[in-house]
């Protein structure tokens, strides 16, 4: 195991996605991607949105999906390479055999693959069962020596999947969604309950624009263990950046003992 870093300075790509266009999307993915990667305050950690490539065109998702991701995966591990940084790649509609998976990629700074994690939970309201296969195995990942668990979307509502990315030992929840107007005040008291109940920092990156009769409201989130907001996109496409300290989430568990006080004999 690598030495775990103290600190990222992390990006979060709020971006409009173009309904069914994934060239057009990977353009425009990549110029945002860039101009973070070269501020000043140079991130560590780049996070993507959910379903980046094609949005949620599902009616024609066999046709637009990514073959084993191969296409998506390697200008990725290009972009990762060339600008040291790590990728949370939000997720992909990625075409395995007969059956479309809704995909994160996660690659580190040096273009090795980190983690794989296919979305567990489908969304109904979308119609994503109908179209989508699920994944079957929750996932955690490492980057600079501290451990991380996926997350995508609808999988929030579910405080089951984040407890147990907590307890295998993950210190940051990622988050790339497309979760649209009504349900703002939901997206932000569930990432801040995910954050405050595993005492770990969420790192959530939602899309902004319109697509498929939905309009998507952005305010990307990072929230440190203690439920206190780090950085807040707002409706427009944007870059957001903030700093986590991940010494802190030791302190806060060692101040709330959470983790020491369960009494999972007693949950059955």
């Amino acid at each position: 195991m690598s030495t775990a870093a103290t600190h990222w300075n992390i990006a979060l790509i709020q971006a409009d996605i173009a309904l069914g266009e994934p060239e057009r999307n990977r353009g425009h993915l990549y110029d945002l991607m860039k101009k973070a990667a070269q501020a000043e305050n140079k991130p560590d950690v780049l996070v993507l949105p959910e379903m980046w490539n094609t949005g949620y065109a599902l009616a024609q998702i066999q046709d637009l999906a990514d073959p084993g991701g191969q296409n998506s995966r390697a200008w990725l591990r290009d972009f990762a390479r060339e600008h040291d940084v790590h990728l949370v790649a939000g997720s992909i509609a990625e075409k395995q055999g007969e059956q479309v998976r809704n995909t994160m990629y996660v690659i580190d700074r040096l273009g090795q693959e980190a983690g794989v994690y296919s979305k567990i939970h489908l969304f109904r309201l979308m119609q994503e069962e109908k179209h989508l296969a699920a994944g079957q195995h929750p996932v955690t990942f490492e980057l600079d020596g501290t451990l991380a668990g996926a997350s995508i979307c609808y999988d929030i509502r579910f405080p089951e999947l984040a407890r147990l990315l907590a307890l295998k030992g993950a210190k940051v929840l990622f988050v790339p969604a497309e979760w649209p107007h009504p349900r703002l005040q939901h997206w932000r008291t569930l990432l801040t309950a995910r954050a405050i109940e595993n005492q770990m920092y969420v790192v959530a990156c939602n899309r902004v624009g319109e697509g498929g009769g939905d309009r998507f409201f952005g305010h990307s989130l990072i929230i440190d263990p203690w439920g206190e907001i780090v950085a807040e996109g707002g409706e427009e496409e944007e870059i957001i950046t903030g700093s986590i300290s991940l010494g802190t989430v030791d302190e806060v568990r060692g101040r709330i003992p959470v983790f020491e006080d369960r009494r999972p004999e007693l949950y059955r």
